[in-house]
């Protein structure tokens, strides 16, 4: 028998308990070993769960005990959800989590405990929920040398924008649906300012290109400026706006932002709507290949930490094993996002007084209060030198 222990009952942490209860026989035939929760730690009581028998509310129960094998951090936070990783890893645990909050500050530094103890620290579930996105990029793309990662990594952003881009609903108005339907929370500030993008294209940077892109260095933008007119100019181009995660190697440097970018129809990106996750990987060898699915929810995202599980219980018999080390980019090895070069969209109040013939604009719209162009590929930082007028910048994909 695997003994596991779960850190944080909340959402991800009850349906994690659910799935393998639910699922322990067929777990228990492809491991070929029962599956069996030994602890569940708690600050709070949970008299009515079926698994109040299970909680603990102190972590050295957990780490004292050698017949715990596995530990998932389900806690959220970086503090103190690595201290209790590093020490369950230090105490020769394996550890699996959904915190991307914490992969993302401190990916390099439990990857590397991990590998000092000759145990496993997986994170399927830190990005896209239940959509198998980690596990391939780190196994099955290996082959490829990746130039490129971009994704729609947020449920709440895209279900706002798709109410924008569908019912024609501002920006406040289809936030306060979201709120009202759960997608968002009552303080949405991590989703629509792009903070969950950033660390979610943070892991992704790592796990394509084997060294992370501290999210600090992620120039980070969210879809409050986003405007019905810029929606409509979007459709004109045959675009749709998206909140887009993007990771790109340039020569020997990587970039990584996080921006609302006119997806164009052509683009698989453009089509996901609603909740739905999308992560569009470009590899020298398959091209491009796209990942799709619910992003976020209980128990898609605890199907994710069953797997990783289910992994390391599979493997358990067998010590040798490809465990991933990164490290953290020096900020010489990063290419600043504004220096990236790649098609705008501009729209200003007024037209402006000088001639956009240097960047190759297409005119979108020419009005009285609006004119909005797409840009040939340039940097936004040239565009900034370029233009004095103050203009809304989003990236074309």
């Amino acid at each position: 028998m695997i003994n596991v222990a779960i850190f944080g009952f909340g959402v991800v942490g009850s349906g994690t308990a659910e799935v393998l209860t639910q699922n322990a026989k067929l777990i228990s035939e492809r491991v070929g070993d029962d599956i069996n929760i030994k602890y569940i730690l708690d600050l709070r009581d949970f008299p009515d769960s079926p698994f109040k028998d299970k909680i603990v509310h102190d972590v050295d129960v957990i780490l004292n005990d050698p017949e715990v094998s596995i530990c998932a951090e389900l806690m959220g936070g970086s503090h103190p959800a690595f201290e209790f990783s590093s020490a369950a890893m230090k105490a020769g645990k394996s550890v699996v989590t959904s915190n991307k909050e914490v992969v993302a500050n401190f990916g390099p530094e439990l990857l590397k405990i991990a590998s000092e103890n000759n145990v496993r620290y997986l994170f399927e579930a830190s990005v896209g929920g239940g959509i198998p996105v980690i596990h391939p990029i780190g196994n099955c793309l290996t082959a490829n040398d990746i130039t490129e990662v971009n994704g729609i990594l947020n449920g709440t952003t895209n279900y706002i924008l798709t109410q924008m881009i569908n019912e024609n609903k501002d920006f406040g108005t289809a936030l306060a649906e979201a709120q009202e339907k759960g997608y968002a929370e009552r303080d949405p500030s991590a989703d629509v300012d792009g903070i969950d993008t950033c660390r979610k294209i943070s892991i992704l940077s790592a796990m394509a290109f084997g060294k992370l892109v501290p999210p600090d260095k992620v120039q980070t933008e969210g879809i409050r400026n986003v405007t019905l007119r810029d929606v409509a100019n979007a459709a004109k181009f045959g675009a749709s706006i998206k909140l887009i995660g993007k990771a790109v190697r340039v020569g020997d440097k990587i970039s990584a932002c996080v921006s609302p970018t006119l997806v164009r129809h052509s683009n698989p990106l453009s089509g996901i709507g609603d909740v739905y996750n999308g992560v569009l990987v470009n590899g020298n060898a398959i091209g491009d290949v796209m990942f799709y699915g619910r992003g976020a929810g209980k128990l898609p995202t605890a199907s994710a930490v069953v797997s990783d599980i289910i992994e390391i219980a599979t493997f358990l018999t067998h010590p040798t094993h490809n465990v991933p080390v990164w490290e953290r980019l020096s900020d010489d090895e990063i290419l600043p996002a504004d220096k990236l070069k790649s098609r705008w969209y501009l729209r200003f109040d007024k037209k402006p007084n000088h001639c956009l013939c240097m960047l190759d604009a297409e005119v979108i719209e020419d009005s009285e209060d609006c004119y909005a162009v797409v840009t040939g590929e340039v940097s936004l930082l040239e565009i900034g030198v370029t233009l004095s007028e103050k203009f809304t910048a989003m990236r074309v994909l």
